[in-house]
């Protein structure tokens, strides 16, 4: 946005305190202006090729082996093809969903890690300013277009999915796949969104986007590679021998350990959709034997599987309104000057 701030002017002098009912919004300006310097930015175009030649590599490790996975009567999903697409695969590469738990940090830190402070140290921020627009609009207009764009990307490739699926099979979707895929791209939305508003409230926070960029990444880095073992080794050191328990003592040390893992965002985005592709997922934590006597090997509609990941929908939404709070009250606060 180096030069888009000299024709915010022009374009809103028409639009802010004007009678005129048509005249064009500050937030819908400034939200085409943030879209079009997403959409044409190298970074998210090299992303959007990364992205793309993770889903097409796992769309074709899928098709190779969906007559096999069809064909599996054990499976209670065998009958959901288009979310075997999803799910299936050979161990040579992972799932897409698994790729979007790895590349999505990446794909947010990438669009919100300098979404102020390269303007501010370019000086095109103090001139945004000055436009009879609220800092409020400025902030809400970044986030609310890199989530556009990542849910029109997600989207693209999941409806590039199913179409290319009913092609080369002819198989019929049913209409409970449509809506869980659906309930996918929003999910993988909000689990990219949390890692834009963090990445954001680091450039806010930091002067060079450097440095928000690398705070940032080191807080992904942790969260996907060293938490986990950070959490293993506090168990094995501190937990008692599973040998001495009871059931019910393991079970309860076993809720614990879920509950400590469910603060990395990767594992409540993990937990989310591999309820809503499986159907079959009863539950996403350990269950006793009485439990699960009597329970038939069925596939669950689609507003039960909504019941059983609404926990982790609705923290990760929470986790993102909070960082996006923070940011606008350092923002609101932020003192703005050459």
């Amino acid at each position: 946005m180096k030069n888009q701030a000299v024709s915010f002017k022009s374009l809103l002098s028409s639009g802010t305190r004007s009678n005129n009912p048509t005249a064009a919004s500050p937030f819908s300006v400034m939200f085409r202006k943030e879209v079009a310097g997403i959409v044409h930015s190298w970074r998210f175009i090299v992303l959007i090729i990364l992205i793309g030649l993770t889903f097409f590599g796992s769309m074709y490790v899928s098709l190779s082996n969906i007559s096999k996975a069809m064909g599996n009567r054990q499976d209670p999903d065998h009958l959901f093809m288009y979310l075997k697409l999803l799910t299936t695969t050979d161990n040579t590469l992972p799932a897409f969903h698994v790729f979007i738990s790895f590349l999505g940090p990446l794909l947010g830190i990438s669009l919100g890690f300098d979404a102020i402070n390269s303007e501010q140290n370019s000086g095109t921020l103090i001139r945004l300013m000055a436009q009879p627009i609220y800092r409020d609009n400025v902030l809400l207009a970044k986030f609310s277009a890199s989530l556009f764009v990542i849910f029109s990307l997600l989207l693209s490739l999941s409806l590039l999915m199913i179409g290319g699926g009913l092609i080369i099979t002819g198989v019929r979707m049913e209409p409970s796949e449509f809506l869980r895929i659906i309930g996918f791209v929003i999910v993988s939305t909000i689990y990219v969104g949390f890692w834009i508003s963090l990445s954001i409230l680091f450039s806010i926070k930091f002067k060079q986007a450097a440095a928000s960029a690398l705070t940032a990444i080191g807080i992904w880095m942790f969260f996907t590679i060293f938490y986990q073992l950070i959490i293993n080794l506090v168990v094995k050191a501190f937990l008692p021998d599973p040998a001495l328990l009871s059931q019910d003592e393991i079970l309860s040390y076993n809720h614990l350990i879920l509950t400590f893992l469910r603060f990395s965002p990767s594992q409540i985005y993990s937990d989310a959709v591999i309820t809503l592709l499986m159907p079959s997922v009863r539950s996403l934590g350990p269950l006793t034997m009485e439990q699960m006597s009597g329970a038939i090997p069925a596939p669950l509609s689609l507003r039960d599987s909504l019941m059983v990941v609404w926990p982790q929908v609705t923290g990760l939404i929470a986790a993102t309104l909070l960082c996006f709070a923070l940011s606008y009250y350092l923002f609101m606060r932020k003192e703005i000057r050459t």
